[in-house]
């Protein structure tokens, strides 16, 4: 079946639009993000991304792993879960930058099926809602100190603010990333380059300090330990894509600072990333021998601290408060909105009804709001240690299936595929290395395989995610990757520089213009549909039929 292509200029369709196409043309929630809406130069996107990660969870992470088991282990703890991080994010975020989509439709066709990644956005959706919670425990905190508001009115105020923020998407985001950025930068690190180049032995300390169970050196399992909870922080990669993914496309002129924007705001943000966990490590210690260790893993201390040693008492408390309060907008709007996108991509795909993004984020912020309620910030290291397995299983298994299914077997499809009727419903490669990764993890962070190797359940997530996804593959021939190897159009994906297609085409459905890759022919008309109308399609009419099997074997591009 081949199909029309629409004028650009066309006239608008007369028939209303409905709220879900209104919506998610703000956003592109569930959808590829089209090049005339993509606008952004490079270094804007890549700030607008990295202002998501100004979050103050690091500086908690960072003193209580240095805590517990002393600046040594936790300082190499850092290091290896940055690298690994690192080295898992850069084909998540290439693909999502390049191609235009997000964690969850690269997800789909890395592995899991059309159905089969709700598993994994359900993942996504919950690190959303935690490290909200954790995010407005430590502005309630703040509030408390510098305001005297009770704890559990400071979370209600943490939550309800960032509603009015995260409504308008893309659009209001950006603008309030780039223009918060650098007085946080100024905050954050003015204290600590006062501390070192005034009191030098603030270094020596912080180096010599042992923890309060650890002898001063540096061991596996204590290293082990504090990398799991620091690789909770794997999925952070997902918000970072929901940026990415409104990328330029990349052209010759451009590649260069396409690149570079990439690399700082995909995998790079675990660099920024690891430095504040550095200097939550370095705080909490100087706060332990200034206060006392009971305050040193709330970061308004830390920096209270901190600012009491290098400016005039009455400003130290509202200038903590005011990093503290920046730093949980910055990344609580993104928190709220990269879960509503999750929340509302599983939902409709499962119900076939697009309920509204607005409802999601209520949804988020109600499992954020119990979770601050229930202190969860007092049990961290817990929550996140045991979340970690969870995350590394999925990230290993889709970067995996990228890097080695993709690139190195040919057996997944290179082209990123999404659309409802393209994919099956469950690819076994994806579901299986990660169910087995993650179950087998938790099974050992819960000590069911005995005491030895609970700190190794990190390790092992990733391995048998490692090692599952291509052997998958490889037994079932990728079979389970495509339902279908043509979509009906004519028309390539890709352009001739291998970007997506910019060409619209009008759905029959909606009666919008959609560019070529969110598109695909109707199984009963001869026209297109574009992926929302075919995920929301009860009775499955525009589907297009399953083609005879066939074992996929990557183009070369």
């Amino acid at each position: 079946m081949t199909t029309t292509e629409s004028s650009a200029t066309a006239a608008p369709p007369a028939s209303p639009t409905s709220q879900a196409t209104k919506e998610t043309l703000e956003d592109y929630t569930l959808r590829f993000a089209p090049r005339s809406y993509r606008r952004w130069t490079p270094m804007v996107v890549a700030t607008t991304a990295l202002g998501g990660i100004a979050y103050m969870a690091d500086f908690s992470i960072g003193a209580g792993i240095g805590l517990a088991h002393g600046t040594g282990n936790a300082l190499v703890a850092i290091a290896v879960a940055a690298v690994v991080i690192f080295v898992t994010g850069l084909p998540l975020a290439y693909y999502g930058a390049r191609y235009n989509i997000d964690l969850d439709l690269i997800t789909r066709g890395s592995g899991f099926g059309y159905y089969g990644s709700v598993l994994t956005s359900v993942i996504f959706a919950s690190f959303t809602f935690i490290f909200f919670a954790l995010e407005g425990s430590i502005m309630a905190q703040g509030l408390e100190l510098g305001l005297g508001l009770p704890l559990w009115l400071g979370y209600l105020v943490s939550t309800l603010m960032v509603i009015p923020l995260v409504i308008y998407g893309m659009k209001a985001l950006s603008k309030l990333q780039v223009w918060t950025t650098p007085v946080w930068l100024l905050l954050m690190v003015g204290p600590l380059v006062y501390l070192v180049t005034t009191d030098p032995g603030t270094v020596d300390r912080f180096l010599a300090y042992a923890g309060t169970d650890g002898e001063g050196g540096v061991d596996t399992a204590s290293v082990l330990l504090g990398a799991g909870v620091c690789l909770s922080l794997i999925a952070q990669i997902g918000e970072q894509i929901d940026y990415l993914r409104f990328m330029p496309p990349k052209t010759e002129a451009n590649k260069r600072s396409w690149w570079t924007a990439v690399l700082m705001a995909g995998p790079g943000w675990v660099i920024l990333g690891a430095l504040k966990q550095a200097i939550g490590v370095f705080l909490a210690v100087y706060i332990i021998a200034e206060v006392g260790a009971d305050a040193a893993p709330e970061p308004i201390q830390q920096f209270k601290g901190a600012f009491d040693a290098m400016m005039p008492s009455w400003l130290v408390i509202p200038l903590a408060v005011a990093l503290v309060v920046i730093s949980q907008i910055k990344i609580n709007v993104t928190n709220a909105y990269s879960g509503s996108l999750a929340w509302t991509n599983s939902f409709t795909r499962v119900t076939r009804h697009y309920p509204g993004r607005m409802v999601f984020v209520l949804v988020n912020l109600g499992f954020a709001l119990a979770l601050m309620e229930a202190d969860m910030f007092s049990f961290l290291n817990d929550i996140l240690g045991f979340y970690s397995n969870c995350a590394i299983a999925w990230v290993v298994t889709v970067a995996t299936d990228i890097g080695v299914n993709k690139y190195l077997l040919k057996l997944s499809p290179l082209q990123p595929e999404f659309r409802r009727g393209m994919l099956y419903a469950v690819n076994p490669v994806g579901v299986v290395a990660f169910v087995a990764a993650s179950g087998l993890s938790i099974a050992m962070y819960f000590h069911a395989l005995g005491d030895t190797l609970q700190p190794y359940s990190p390790v092992a997530a990733a391995v048998i995610a490692f090692v599952l996804t291509p052997f998958m593959a490889a037994v079932t021939k990728g079979r389970y990757y495509l339902r279908r190897t043509e979509d009906g159009i004519d028309e390539a994906l890709l352009d001739a520089d291998g970007n997506p297609a910019a060409t619209t085409y009008d759905c029959h459905v909606c009666h919008q213009s959609y560019e070529r890759p969110d598109v695909a022919a109707c199984a009963t008309h001869d026209a297109v549909v574009c992926s929302l109308c075919l995920s929301t399609d009860k009775t499955g009419d525009h589907v297009l039929p399953e083609q005879a099997p066939v074992a996929v074997v990557a183009p070369v591009v």
